[in-house]
């Protein structure tokens, strides 16, 4: 028998059941939104965006910093960063002066990704112009594709006004490029695999002397930035693999690969042996693992051990048994917190409100590449 209601039990159970009248009918109850502090507005790149400045003040970082803080795009901030390290013929693995292909041109490939807009651009095997990322913004804004190659990005360089240049060698280029095929020696014409053999260990073994910085025999720049409305954007522009077959095209300018934003999530970019990043569409991995709630580092190092894990070619292979090259990684997630992360130590720059400097990254492995 049930128990009869009091007064004050009554008024009570009244009292909610008007409440859940008024309430709407939404369906099962939702959990309350997570609201997502204010980021901290940052660029993060390769190392040679803190170190070439073309005869100017600023470094890449600090550019792309000082104009995002004014409160433009930022995927323009990034380009024109970017673009202080195409232009300076100092910097060998990109742009103007990067180190050619086998036959002594210069080749070279790029992307960007804007994450409001949700649009990206890239080139590639793309000659004559010295500035790819600006090349690879307009295939973004003026073309429905992602991705123009070969004569094809070079005639719609020339449509949307781009100076087409006969040579972007430099005097430095050239010289290294006649010093490898000196090495190579290619009046013998070894048999195919003696031959590639020849060429890679030449141009590790000039690596080896000193002649080329071991971060620019694979080349590259990658910066990505997020500024104070939360926007995430970036861009990776390369002259690619010193010494590389005509038309090779590594990373840099694959979507996923070379770059990846989501502009909810965060960004990654990469530079260093590109075939290795290809084979694990690494920035699209790291961004993904970001998605899941893993911090920068975490989702860089399991990168990392992916690509040693699929390194499995003895000529890929040093002394220890791993990988002879570097890969690295810049990342950064919607917040604002970043990570560089590489196989073998290496360094990376940064600018925030602090200013730019350069650091060292996260390595996965112990020693060098080539020990």
């Amino acid at each position: 028998m049930a128990r009869p209601l009091d007064r004050r039990t009554f008024l009570e159970a009244g009292a909610l059941g008007s409440v859940a009248l008024a309430l709407p009918l939404k369906g099962p109850a939702q959990a309350p939104e997570v609201k997502r502090s204010s980021p901290k507005p940052v660029v993060i790149s390769s190392a040679n965006g803190n170190r070439f400045t073309n005869g100017g003040a600023l470094t890449c970082v600090a550019q792309a910093f000082a104009l995002m803080e004014q409160g433009g795009d930022l995927l323009d901030a990034l380009i024109a960063g970017v673009n202080i390290v195409e232009l300076d013929p100092t910097d060998d693995s990109v742009g103007y002066g990067g180190l050619p292909n086998a036959e002594g041109v210069v080749q070279l490939d790029s992307c960007c990704m804007h994450g409001p807009r949700r649009r990206a651009g890239g080139v590639a095997c793309l000659e004559g112009v010295r500035t790819p990322s600006k090349l690879a913004r307009a295939v973004m804004d003026h073309t429905d594709h992602h991705l123009l190659v070969g004569k094809g990005a070079q005639d719609f360089a020339h449509q949307m006004g781009f100076t087409i240049e006969a040579d972007l060698n430099t005097e430095h280029s050239r010289k290294l490029w006649l010093e490898w095929k000196r090495r190579t020696d290619p009046e013998h014409w070894l048999d195919p695999e003696q031959r590639r053999s020849a060429g890679f260990h030449a141009g590790l073994q000039m690596v080896r002397e000193g002649l080329i910085d071991p971060e620019h025999f694979y080349g590259t720049i990658n910066c990505n930035g997020v500024n104070a409305k939360g926007d995430v954007c970036g861009v990776t522009t390369t002259s690619g693999l010193a010494w590389k077959i005509p038309g090779r095209t590594g990373d840099s300018p694959i979507l996923g690969a070379g770059l990846y934003v989501d502009g909810e999530v965060g960004a990654a970019g990469s530079t260093g042996r590109g075939e290795a990043n290809l084979y694990g569409l690494s920035s699209f991995l790291i961004v993904e693992l970001l998605r899941r709630g893993m911090k920068p580092k975490d989702a860089g190092m399991e990168a990392l051990r992916r690509v040693k894990a699929n390194t499995v070619e003895k000529r890929l292979l040093n002394a220890r048994g791993l990988p002879n090259f570097n890969v690295s990684f810049y990342i950064l997630n919607a917040q604002g917190d970043t990570a560089g992360v590489s196989l073998y130590e290496s360094k990376y720059a940064l600018c925030d409100a602090n200013g730019p400097r350069t650091l060292a990254t996260e390595a996965l492995l112990p020693g060098r590449a080539l020990d």
